[in-house]
C-alpha cells in the first residue's frame, strides 16, 4: 500500500497544480491523494498552499540570494513552502527535515537534497528580518497593468496589502443580525453582514445547524439589499450557486427561483436551503435559453473573479488573462436575456465579483446604448457610503475598502429600471 502523503507535500502538490498545470485551487483539490489525506491534514494543506501563494513574491526574494539558478518548480515550491514556515515561525529542524524528506523521495529530485538543506538552513538565520521589511506582493503584470490604468497605481498598492492581508469571515443572518453577532463573538457592519476576524471553524459556530446565517462575503450581500423591498416578488437569481443570494431573497420573503447551470453546484444550494429552512424553486439549465416572467432579477454573471483574490490567491497564478473577453461577451448576452425576462416596471441588478471595469461600469454603459429604455435606478441600501458610487450610477467595490474593518471583495453592481 502506498504510504499517504503528509500534509506538507500534498501543499507543493496543490502549489505544482496552480503554479506549474494553471488549474485554480478548488479543481487540484482532488484525486485519490487528496482525498486519503485526514481531514485536518486537509485544511492545513489548503491553508499552507494558500498562504504560500499569498506570500509568493516574499518567498522568492527570501529565497533569491541562496539560489545561483531557478530549480525545478517542485524543488522551488518544496523551498517556498519551506522559506514561508520559516519565516513566519515555523521550527528550522522540522521544517528543514520534511522539505528534505520532500525531496528525497522523488527519484528525479533526491539528488538536490543538499541544496535544499543548504538554502532553507541559510533562510532560517536570515529569512525572517528580511521578510519583515519586504513590501505586499504585487499582483502579476497582466492583471496589475490594466488595474493601475483603471484605478492608479497607489489604489492598486492599497488593493495589493489587502490581498496580502487575506479576509476575515463574513456572515449574512436569516433575521435578527444583532443576535447572530452576540452569538458568535461578531461584529456587525453598517451594511448589515457579521464580520468575524478570527472565525475557526465554520461548523462549529453558534447557529450554524439552526440555520441562523450563511457565509458570504459583505460586498457580495449588497446587490440584493439594492433591491430593497421584495416581499411577494416574482425574483429570477441567475448564476444562483452557491445560494447566498437566493437565501437573501427567500428570507425577505420573494418568491425566488433559483437558476445555475451546474447540478453539483445547485446541489449545494439545496443543502443550504435545507439548512437555513428557507424555500426557492431550484432550477437547473441554461440562463441563455431560461423562459418566464418576474418582478426582479439578480444577475451575478460570470466573470474573472479578480475582486476576491483575498480568499483566493491562487487567481492570479492559475490565470493569464485568458478567457475574460469571451466572459465579457457572456454577461453581455445575459444582460440582453434576462431583460427580456423581466417584466414591465421591473427592476435588475446586475453585478460581477470583478475589479475590471469592462466587466462592471463598461458593461453597463454599453447596456444603456442597447436598451436606451431603460435607466439606472439610485443605489440605497443600509451602510452604503457615497464614495463607493460610480459615475454612471453604480456601485464599486474595492479590497482597500473598509481597511481598518478588513477590506472587502472587489464588487461592481448596478440596478436597471425596465419602464412599464
Amino acid at each position: 500500500m502506498a504510504a499517504i502523503p503528509s500534509a506538507r507535500a500534498q501543499t507543493v502538490h496543490l502549489l505544482g497544480q496552480v503554479l506549474g498545470q494553471g488549474r485554480g485551487m478548488s479543481d487540484a483539490m482532488s484525486g485519490p491523494a487528496w482525498r486519503a489525506l485526514p481531514p485536518a491534514d486537509r485544511a492545513a494543506a489548503q491553508r499552507m498552499a494558500q498562504d504560500v501563494l499569498r506570500t509568493l513574491d516574499k518567498c522568492d526574494r527570501v529565497l533569491k540570494p541562496h539560489l545561483r539558478k531557478a530549480p525545478p518548480l517542485f524543488v522551488h515550491n518544496v523551498l517556498r513552502l519551506g522559506a514561508f514556515e520559516l519565516c513566519t515561525g515555523g521550527a528550522a529542524h522540522g521544517v528543514v527535515n520534511e522539505a528534505v524528506r520532500i525531496v528525497g523521495a522523488d527519484r528525479k529530485t533526491q539528488t538536490m537534497k543538499g541544496m535544499v538543506n543548504a538554502v532553507l538552513r541559510k533562510v532560517a538565520e536570515d529569512g525572517p528580518e528580511h521578510w519583515d521589511k519586504l513590501r505586499a506582493p504585487r499582483l502579476p503584470r497582466w492583471l496589475r497593468d490594466p488595474l493601475v490604468a483603471a484605478w492608479g497605481a497607489r489604489p492598486v498598492t492599497a488593493m495589493e496589502a489587502a490581498h496580502y492581508a487575506g479576509a476575515p469571515l463574513d456572515l449574512t443572518p436569516r433575521d435578527d443580525a444583532q443576535r447572530v453577532a452576540t452569538a458568535t463573538g461578531g461584529v456587525l457592519l453598517p451594511t448589515g453582514s457579521v464580520r468575524l476576524m478570527q472565525a475557526g471553524q465554520v461548523s462549529a459556530l453558534p447557529g450554524f445547524d439552526a440555520g441562523e446565517w450563511w457565509v458570504q462575503d459583505a460586498a457580495a450581500a449588497l446587490p440584493v439589499r439594492l433591491l430593497g423591498d421584495v416581499t411577494g416578488l416574482r425574483v429570477l437569481d441567475m448564476c444562483a450557486a452557491p445560494g447566498g443570494k437566493t437565501m437573501q431573497l427567500a428570507a425577505a420573503g420573494a418568491d425566488v427561483t433559483a437558476l445555475d447551470i451546474s447540478a453539483s453546484r445547485m446541489a449545494r444550494v439545496t443543502e443550504n436551503l435545507a439548512r437555513t429552512g428557507l424555500s426557492a424553486n431550484i432550477v437547473t439549465g441554461n440562463v441563455l435559453e431560461h423562459e418566464g416572467r418576474y418582478d426582479a432579477i439578480v444577475l451575478d454573471a460570470p466573470c474573472s473573479a479578480t475582486g476576491t483574490i483575498r480568499r483566493h490567491p491562487d487567481l492570479p497564478h492559475a490565470r493569464q488573462g485568458e478567457g475574460i473577453s469571451e466572459l465579457i461577451a457572456l454577461q453581455a448576452a445575459m444582460i440582453d436575456h434576462a431583460l427580456g425576462l423581466l417584466a414591465p416596471g421591473g427592476r435588475m441588478v446586475f453585478c460581477t465579483c470583478s475589479l475590471i471595469p469592462d466587466e462592471g461600469e463598461c458593461q453597463i454603459e454599453e447596456a444603456l446604448v442597447r436598451h436606451p429604455d431603460l435607466t439606472i435606478l439610485p443605489a440605497q441600501a443600509p451602510g452604503l457610503e457615497n464614495a463607493w458610487r460610480s459615475d454612471e450610477g453604480g456601485v464599486r467595490l474595492r479590497p482597500d475598502f473598509w481597511a481598518e474593518r478588513g477590506g472587502m471583495d472587489g464588487f461592481y453592481m448596478a440596478v436597471l429600471h425596465k419602464p412599464g
